[in-house]
């Protein structure tokens, strides 16, 4: 079992940057390819990025270039940097581990979320 718990989210204003962090315990996150996903109000959870046990990335289209995932396997963290953020971006970000792929249900393991808004 791994516990995810997220944080970094805010209010911020368009072309802000903001870094979330996914802080993991109950197992050590090199053990799992990792992600972030989205979900706006009213809207389904949709894939944001996802990194590798090696480090290799994947990145939504709407956010390459914007933002960038990592992790710290030393310090059980994954984060998120987000730049040039825009009001699009609005929406609850949840920490996942223990799948591969661009759908909610290909992952086990979830985080609470961290809500990020952009103004206008």
């Amino acid at each position: 079992q791994v516990q995810l718990v997220e944080s970094g989210g805010g209010l911020v204003q368009a072309g802000g940057s903001l870094r979330l962090s996914c802080a993991a315990s109950g197992r050590t996150i090199s053990d799992y390819a990792m992600a972030w996903f989205r979900q706006a109000p009213g809207k389904e959870r949709k894939f944001v990025a996802a990194i590798t046990w090696g480090g290799g990335t994947n990145y939504a289209d709407s956010v390459k270039g914007r933002f960038t995932i990592s992790r710290d396997n030393g310090k059980n963290t994954l984060y998120l940097q987000m730049n040039s953020l825009k009001p699009g971006d609005t929406a609850v970000y949840y920490c996942t581990a223990g799948g591969w792929g661009d759908s909610p249900a290909q992952y086990d393991y979830w985080g609470q979320g961290t809500q990020v808004t952009v103004s206008s």
